[in-house]
């Protein structure tokens, strides 16, 4: 089981949540579909629940802060100083949203959006690294930066995370993977497959055994299908939504005939 115990290098995604208006429905309908167990977190951090695998953090569910935040997954990036990150965000074009602010001795966070509007999350770790599990069912399996000017999104977060790019084969001629310290890191690229006018955002998959069966089962719990299960070079995928309406995207094998 590929764990990890140490900071992700700057850059990378290291951690992904969800802030929803109904957080017991949301831990019935994320845990049967992506085999989450909980821990809340306690009062003084607002009882957000950490999504676990064994005993491994896969992501984070937690309380709207207000009715209008946005319900929608949100990837983070890793970060060595988040201060500094935050100038770089407002130096390159972005705007931050939100902090950055301790969150106790977990780590210090901050919310922002990118050049074109997509927004995204940094967490510098102090007690806390992120992600602890990967290539694992219900762990993050792969980010989209799906973008509505690709090329200013790819300069703005080469300039403040120092991202690379390299082709993908069979992919469009604007998708790219993004790499960081050259090692691939997940996708970035025009916004693929929704209804014109959609924003930039970040698209979280999760890997999962088996993809029919977990829509399935998201289905006969409250969510929807945005993309139905296909097979593609890169695996089994499906892109769903949660009884919230937010989007998230399922990865796995194709399955043996």
């Amino acid at each position: 089981m590929p764990t990890r115990d140490t900071a992700w290098p700057a850059g990378t995604p290291n951690w992904v949540d969800i802030a929803v208006p109904d957080v017991e429905a949301a831990l019935a309908f994320y845990g049967p579909v992506l085999g989450w167990s909980f821990v809340d977190s306690g009062p003084d951090l607002g009882n957000y629940r950490l999504c676990r695998i064994g005993d491994r953090n896969a992501a984070g569910i937690g309380p709207q802060q207000s009715p209008d935040q946005p319900i929608a997954w949100l990837v983070y990036l890793a970060s060595d100083d988040a201060d500094g990150t935050a100038k770089l965000i407002a130096d390159n074009g972005g705007n931050v949203v939100w902090g950055p602010e301790d969150i106790g001795e977990v780590g210090r966070m901050l919310v922002a959006t990118d050049s074109t509007g997509g927004a995204f999350g940094v967490f510098q770790g102090k007690q806390a690294n992120g992600i602890e599990i990967f290539n694992e069912p219900g762990s993050l399996a792969w980010e989209d930066c799906q973008l509505t000017d690709p090329k200013a999104g790819k300069e703005f977060y080469a300039a403040v995370f120092g991202f690379g790019y390299e082709p993908v084969p069979g992919a469009p001629d604007d998708y790219a993977g993004f790499t960081v310290n050259g090692q691939l890191a997940g996708g970035i690229g025009p916004i693929m497959g929704a209804p014109e006018g959609t924003p930039s955002s970040w698209l979280a998959y999760f890997t999962v055994a088996d993809v029919d069966a977990a829509i399935a089962t998201a289905q006969s719990g409250g969510g929807g299908v945005v993309m139905a299960a296909e097979n593609t070079p890169f695996g089994r995928i499906g892109v769903l939504t949660d009884p919230f309406g937010a989007v998230f995207g399922v990865h796995g094998e194709v399955p043996s005939e």
